[in-house]
C-alpha cells in the first residue's frame, strides 16, 4: 500500500521569496502597509498544507500587533477603500495577485 499524500507537507512555491518580508513583519509596527502586507499573506497561507513556520510567525505578528484575523481584515478592507496602499512606479494602476 502507498503512502497517502494527504500527511505531507509541501513547499510554497512563493517561500523563498515571502520568508525574509515575514522576518521584517515580526521585527517592526503595525504600518498601513505592513497590515495590508499581512492580510495579504495571511490569505496566500491560509489552508495551505505546508510552510508551518511561516503560518505560525504570521500568527506571532498578528499577536504582537493585537489584531485577530477578523480585526485585520476588516482594517485592511478599509485601507485598501481608500487606496494607495500598493503605489505603482510609474505605471498604470495594477494589483500583484501572486
Amino acid at each position: 500500500m502507498t503512502e497517502s499524500s494527504g500527511n505531507k507537507d509541501q513547499q510554497h512555491p512563493l517561500y523563498n521569496r515571502d520568508r525574509p518580508f515575514i522576518d521584517i513583519l515580526l521585527s517592526q509596527e503595525a504600518t498601513d502597509y505592513n497590515l495590508a502586507e499581512l492580510a495579504r499573506l495571511k490569505i496566500r497561507y491560509q489552508g495551505f498544507p505546508g510552510a508551518r513556520d511561516i503560518q505560525k510567525d504570521l500568527d506571532k505578528v498578528l499577536q504582537r500587533w493585537g489584531l485577530t484575523e477578523a480585526e485585520l481584515l476588516e482594517k485592511t478592507r478599509q485601507l485598501h477603500e481608500v487606496g494607495g496602499i500598493y503605489k505603482s512606479r510609474g505605471k498604470k494602476e495594477e494589483q500583484d495577485w501572486n
